[in-house]
């Protein structure tokens, strides 16, 4: 037998790119590609360029649908995991309602598919192969444009009954806060992610609070980037540093809640704004140990992802693959 025999293809489907891997049945990964996921096109156009994705790392690795022993695929949004539906959007695929995902790539490839969640996956794919290993309780925050979670309890994935569990997002942090794109208010999303740091500060500024991101933005604030305001708060802008340390504080009220709910060993923190360590990672750690119930705060160790972009598509595989052979990856 070779390292090819019974593989598997991973998929994760981003908001810009669409990585494919190729993992041997013990969660080796032997190829990997990406293609832009060009989300514009529309819903249907970037299923095509999914399936496409799958049949070209397969031709460039020599192989034939019939020798696969199965698909994961990571996707964002709300995932009925049991039906493998794409129930409700994310900031990154606006417009996936009720894309029945997991039933559409089964009939194209005849090959039995698996769907979750990409913050679920992500924390799949860490705990089997990065940060979590060898840790049995931990949680997954995914801080970007948006705030997604995954949960693993005595060394298993927690999806729910029906799959969605791990929409740590969606929490309440604020009771008086905007409205989330879910529909519910103050969500931790709604204030603490990048978009929300980006509104923030350009709501600010619309106001007519002075800034350097004025400036750094040509005058043009209403374009002004998650990115710049992490720039001018570094270089010391007072309307920058305090909207990433209001996110920062929401983050911090969200991550008690987590340590409360599960007494995690670890939480892991994955995603962009998760580099922004001083800024914005940094407060919301000390908060953790001010606010959270102190037995659960003992041993708990706060840490930066590991795997980086390929989290998701790791944890598609080991789904996946634990799926199939009743074991894990």
């Amino acid at each position: 037998m070779t390292q090819f025999d019974s593989p598997f293809v991973a998929v994760d489907i981003g908001g810009t790119k669409i990585m494919t891997a190729v993992f041997s049945n013990d969660g080796r990964m032997l190829a990997k590609d990406v293609c832009p996921t060009l989300v514009d096109e529309g819903v249907d156009a970037v299923i095509e360029r999914l399936a496409s994705a799958i049949y070209t790392i397969l031709n460039r690795n020599g192989l034939v649908t019939s020798r696969l022993a199965g698909i994961g695929i990571a996707c964002a949004g709300g995932i009925d995991s049991a039906s493998g539906v794409v129930v409700t959007p994310s900031p990154n695929l606006p417009d996936w309602f009720d894309i029945p995902l997991q039933d559409i790539i089964e009939k194209r490839f005849n090959i039995d598919t698996f769907v979750l969640n990409d913050a679920s996956a992500a924390a799949l794919g860490e705990q089997r192969f990065g940060a979590g290993q060898e840790v049995k309780n931990l949680v997954l925050v995914t801080l970007g444009t948006g705030i997604g979670g995954g949960i693993i309890i005595e060394g298993n994935l927690y999806l729910g009954a029906r799959g969605s569990a791990g929409e740590l997002g969606h929490m309440t942090v604020d009771e008086g806060g905007p409205v989330c794109g879910c529909g519910n208010i103050g969500c931790l999303e709604v204030m603490a992610s990048g978009r929300a740091v980006a509104r923030e500060a350009i709501r600010r500024l619309v106001q007519g609070e002075k800034s350097s991101l004025t400036e750094m933005a040509d005058g043009k604030v209403e374009s002004i980037t998650t990115e710049q305001v992490a720039a001018a708060a570094a270089a010391g802008d007072s309307l920058a540093l305090y909207v990433l340390s209001r996110a920062s504080h929401y983050l911090g009220v969200g991550l008690v809640n987590i340590v409360n709910a599960f007494n995690p060993e670890m939480i892991i923190l994955g995603g962009g704004m998760a580099e922004l360590d001083s800024l914005y990672v940094e407060p919301a750690k000390k908060l953790v140990i001010e606010r959270a119930f102190s037995i659960s705060t003992r041993n708990l160790s706060i840490v930066t992802a590991q795997l980086g972009n390929e989290a998701g598509v790791y944890g598609a595989a080991a789904y996946a693959i634990e799926q199939i052979t009743g074991r894990t990856a």
